[in-house]
């Protein structure tokens, strides 16, 4: 597949081809912005100034509302009491920020797997930064699952967990930027997006929107890698990422959150999952999904507009997206990303901040 000599990659194992002299001076000036801005949204998660986890959250209080969970709305809600319902809607959150942990940690491998293969320099510190950041919110999200829940996380469910394998893992350039830069980032967007809105947990939100921060840059490199890639590709090239993307959103929509990902929640509440999939199935039809996807932070919508804005969705496969979102409405809507906004709302609070401490730093030396 040809590509733009900014994305130019050798083998993990060809560490001679990053030692030819005149490989430093080829330095691509795509990454700079991105680069430079480092430190504009740098945070700490061990610094109560940035993120207080120590801050106390209501036993009564669950974290998220209880019409998050798909279960609120079927045959499961009516089988638990008052208390039952805050308890698995807490179990629901643990779950949900477990699978958002291991994303990260995926994120961070990948990152660092880029690291070793990336020929142009720029692209390779791009890179190095994305593993320290990707790393801050493994750190993040840890710290955050002490302080709620202990050190009880949940397993990486099958289907994420399969998908980050698969991307972290494969030797195919397009299927790491695009699975992790845009399928997984695509879904964080929207993911981190609707949690700072609806969390009823001040601690999550706030970590949300710190981790935005990043997230908006990682997610801006994916959009880099397809303007430059993209429009240059052979038919055939094209039809291969495009229909691999398609494969991927399919897999996610179908099966990223269901009862059997949450198999191992129902247990503690006397529910089979398999009876949970059922009554999930007959509350939730395609008209329903379709409804949920109206919103502008829905996962898949803002993951097909991450698609679509890339160049990836053509008339081959437009059908099948527009199955689910209509797609006229969301070419209207411009190239401005959900998260955006508040990403450069924290990074001005970040800013504050920081200019604070370098002052601190600068009386100390």
């Amino acid at each position: 597949m040809k590509m733009d000599p900014a994305y130019q990659t050798v083998a993990p194992d060809d560490f001679p081809a990053m030692l030819e002299n005149d490989r430093y001076f080829r330095r691509s000036s795509e990454f700079e912005e991105i680069i430079a801005r480092t430190e504009e949204h740098f945070w700490n998660p061990e610094d109560p100034d940035y993120i207080d986890f120590s801050t106390p959250l209501d036993p009564e209080t669950p974290i998220l509302p209880f019409d998050f969970n798909a279960e609120a709305h079927t045959a499961i809600w009516d089988k638990l009491d008052d208390q039952q319902r805050v308890d698995f809607t807490n179990d629901a959150a643990r779950w949900f920020v477990s699978n958002l942990l291991h994303g990260e940690q995926g994120a961070l491998s990948l990152s660092a797997s880029l690291c070793d293969i990336f020929l142009d320099p720029g692209a390779q510190e791009y890179a190095a930064n994305q593993v320290r950041e990707e790393a801050r919110h493994v750190h993040g999200f840890t710290r955050y699952v002490e302080s709620r829940f202990g050190s009880q996380i949940f397993p990486v469910g099958d289907t994420i967990g399969n998908l980050l394998r698969d991307i972290v893992a494969s030797p195919v350039v397009y299927k790491k930027i695009v699975g992790m830069q845009m399928l997984v980032e695509g879904v964080a967007m929207g993911a981190f997006t609707t949690l700072h809105k609806v969390a009823l947990d001040p601690v999550l939100r706030r970590l949300c929107q710190l981790i935005m921060t990043d997230e908006a840059f990682h997610h801006k490199f994916g959009k880099i890698w397809a303007h430059k890639t993209m429009p240059d590709l052979q038919p055939e090239e094209h039809d291969a990422v495009e229909d691999w993307a398609q494969e991927c959103f399919n897999l996610l929509l179908f099966n990223l959150v269901n009862a059997e990902q949450k198999r191992l929640i129902y247990p503690r509440y006397g529910i089979e999952w398999e009876w949970a999939r059922d009554a999930i199935a007959e509350a939730f039809t395609d008209d329903t999904r379709r409804d949920t996807m109206k919103e502008s932070t829905n996962v898949f919508r803002v993951l097909t507009k991450t698609l679509d804005k890339a160049g990836i969705i053509t008339e081959r496969t437009r059908d099948s997206y527009s199955m689910w979102v209509d797609m006229d409405e969301l070419q209207s809507e411009g190239d401005q990303m959900v998260g955006y906004d508040l990403a450069e709302e924290g990074i001005r609070d970040l800013t504050e901040i920081n200019s604070t401490k370098r002052k601190i730093v600068r009386k100390l030396t």
